[in-house]
C-alpha cells in the first residue's frame, strides 16, 4: 500500500492506494477526511450581482445564456421589429444575438458592453 496527500481547492486529502495485479486500487470505500487546509491566498470576493430592475417596457429581453454582453445594436427610442437584433452577448467564444420578441419601441436598456450576466438576466425591454 502507499500512501498520498492530493490537494484540491487548497484542502489536502490523505489517500491510501493498493498495488494489485492490474494497476492501483482504492484500499477502502470510505471518503477520506480532508487535513487542515494549507495556507493559501484567499480566494477574491466574488461581484456582487445587479440589482434586477424592472426595466421600462411591457416585454422583456432576456439572456438566453450566460455570457458578456459584446454589443448594443440599438438606443433606447429607437423603433425595432420582431426579430431584430437589439443586443449581442459573447458566451464560449460565440456571438449569440438577443433579438426583439416583439415590433415596437426600445424602453430601457438594462445592460453596457462588457458586463458578465446569468442566463435570464434582464438586457432590455420593448414597448
Amino acid at each position: 500500500m502507499k500512501s498520498y496527500t492530493i490537494t484540491v481547492n487548497g484542502v489536502a486529502y490523505e489517500v491510501t492506494v493498493e498495488e494489485t495485479a492490474g494497476g492501483a486500487a482504492p484500499a477502502a470505500a470510505m471518503p477520506a477526511m480532508p487535513k487542515a487546509p494549507a495556507q493559501t491566498a484567499p480566494m477574491p470576493a466574488a461581484p456582487a450581482p445587479k440589482a434586477a430592475s424592472a426595466g421600462a417596457g411591457a416585454n422583456k429581453i432576456e439572456a438566453g445564456a450566460a455570457g458578456k454582453v459584446f454589443k448594443i445594436e440599438v438606443k433606447t427610442g429607437q423603433a425595432v421589429k420582431k426579430g431584430d437584433t437589439v443586443i449581442i452577448l459573447e458566451a464560449m467564444k460565440m456571438e449569440i444575438p438577443m433579438v426583439s420578441p416583439v415590433d415596437g419601441t426600445i424602453a430601457s436598456i438594462d445592460c453596457a458592453v462588457g458586463d458578465a450576466v446569468e442566463a435570464g438576466s434582464l438586457l432590455a425591454t420593448v414597448d
